[in-house]
């Protein structure tokens, strides 16, 4: 006897008209969620405007004969100011928050976020660096992991909404997601925005924040070290776990280790002010132990620079050494041997600044970059984070004049343009392929541009 021979008369005739009311539904369904989709604002509305429509510092564009990067700054800062917005959560309540990119990426990233608040604190917009701040802290876990980035939509929401060139919707409320899309943790995440919040703090003198959230920003570096920290004093992560998201980078990573540095830095600098005196001792005490284990574990005086790992000895990142330079971990002697060699790399031409001096092989890049055709969007790919980081260290190491070339250059790309890429290829242009387009803007890096540009210009 059939299936539908078991099922008694009343069931087989009804059966029919169960399964068309399950099809109508889903058409209706579908036919909503399309509708909605199409009805979306179209991304081309913004993109052609050079200043993005935005005058809120009420600040005139300089003349055609000013330095490119002058009128760059403005049209990062309008780039910062675009992503910031206000959306809500389950419970009602409002943020002002700062998305991480228009057409992919409206929603807040952990990584992106802590270094766009930099430019933010350069730019004194307090309250978005607060509030978005006070977003990941109200979704930190009770063992300190922040999540990855804060969201409202789906992978699959976003990428049609981009295909068929639509905003994202933005009526859902924000929720966390704590794994990557590579279902891995997010260790500089974590380290970025205890970071920022300390950079917030220094700032602003916010007492009552300090009060509120210190145990929860100690808990914050705990976590990271609780999960990879190893006995030789450094932070040993598994693959897809930092920024270079596309790489296999494993065990201990020189940015990873620079980011813990720095946090543990920031801690000892700040905990004192706040009534935390044996802390600041002890914070102290940790982070020359984590620097001196830095030097000892990357820095190849043969090479000239901090290497990536030692699965990758022979190549020099640019995020680590750069990052290392700008906050004063690298000595005078090594910021000036690794800028050398950056120079002599070309890592700054034809738009500063490339990721690395040179490829680490296919077979250590993710399978989706190769299919996509961005292999080299985490090697040969230049991004303007790092030119502006790259333009730090230059100032920080008395090279006026190149720190000054690097934010032209970076500038007259920006004008370019009229707006921050997320990447650029190597012939100079922001990297598109069939399958893949540069975001833009990305506030992240138009946040360190306008960052750059102050620090640099005092």
């Amino acid at each position: 006897m059939s299936v539908f021979g078991k099922i008694p008369f009343m069931r087989q005739r009804q059966f029919p008209l169960l399964i068309a009311f399950l099809l109508g539904f889903a058409v209706s369904q579908l036919y909503t969620y399309w509708r909605r989709l199409l009805r979306q604002p179209g991304l081309a509305a913004r993109r052609h405007s050079p200043l993005w429509e935005s005058d809120a510092d009420n600040t005139a564009a300089p003349g055609a004969d000013a330095p490119a990067a002058s009128l760059a700054r403005l049209i990062a800062e309008a780039n910062v100011r675009a992503g910031i917005e206000e959306r809500h959560l389950p419970d009602g309540t409002r943020k002002t928050i700062l998305w991480a990119g228009w057409r992919n990426f409206r929603e807040p990233w952990a990584r992106d976020f802590g270094f766009a608040s930099f430019g933010l604190v350069a730019m004194g917009e307090q309250r978005v660096l607060k509030e978005t701040l006070e977003l990941y802290l109200h979704y930190q876990r009770a063992d300190g992991r922040f999540p990855v980035k804060i969201h409202s939509t789906s992978v699959a929401d976003r990428y049609l909404h981009s295909l068929f060139a639509r905003q994202q919707p933005t009526h859902a409320p924000l929720r966390p997601k704590y794994q990557t899309a590579h279902h891995t943790i997010s260790l500089d995440g974590n380290c970025l925005l205890v970071i920022a919040a300390l950079n917030y703090l220094r700032r602003y003198q916010d007492e009552r924040f300090a009060r509120q959230h210190w145990v929860a920003l100690k808990q914050a570096l705990h976590w990271v070290e609780s999960q990879v920290l190893q006995a030789d004093g450094l932070l040993h992560q598994g693959a897809y776990t930092d920024w270079a998201d596309s790489v296999i980078r494993k065990g201990a990573v020189h940015y990873t280790n620079v980011l813990y540095w720095k946090a543990l830095r920031e801690f000892a600098l700040d905990a004192a002010r706040y009534g935390y005196g044996e802390e600041a001792i002890t914070f102290e005490v940790r982070a020359e132990a984590v620097g001196a284990a830095i030097n000892r574990h990357f820095w190849d005086e043969t090479h000239g620079f901090f290497i990536t790992s030692r699965q990758f000895r022979h190549i020099l990142s640019s995020d680590g050494n750069l990052l290392a330079i700008a906050w004063g971990l690298a000595t005078p002697e090594q910021a000036n041997t690794i800028l050398d060699h950056m120079a002599a790399f070309g890592m700054a031409d034809p738009v500063p600044t490339k990721c690395t001096n040179r490829h680490y092989g296919r077979e250590h890049i993710a399978l989706e970059n190769r299919l996509g055709g961005i292999a080299h969007y985490h090697t040969s790919a230049a991004w303007l984070w790092l030119g502006s980081w790259h333009a730090i260290a230059a100032a920080r190491a008395g090279r006026a004049d190149e720190a000054a070339q690097l934010l032209d250059r970076m500038g007259q790309v920006i004008v370019r343009d009229g707006v921050v890429h997320e990447v650029y290829g190597e012939d100079g242009r922001y990297l598109k392929t069939r399958w893949y387009e540069s975001e833009a803007p990305l506030t992240w890096s138009a946040a360190m541009f306008v960052y750059a540009h102050a620090a640099v210009n005092g």
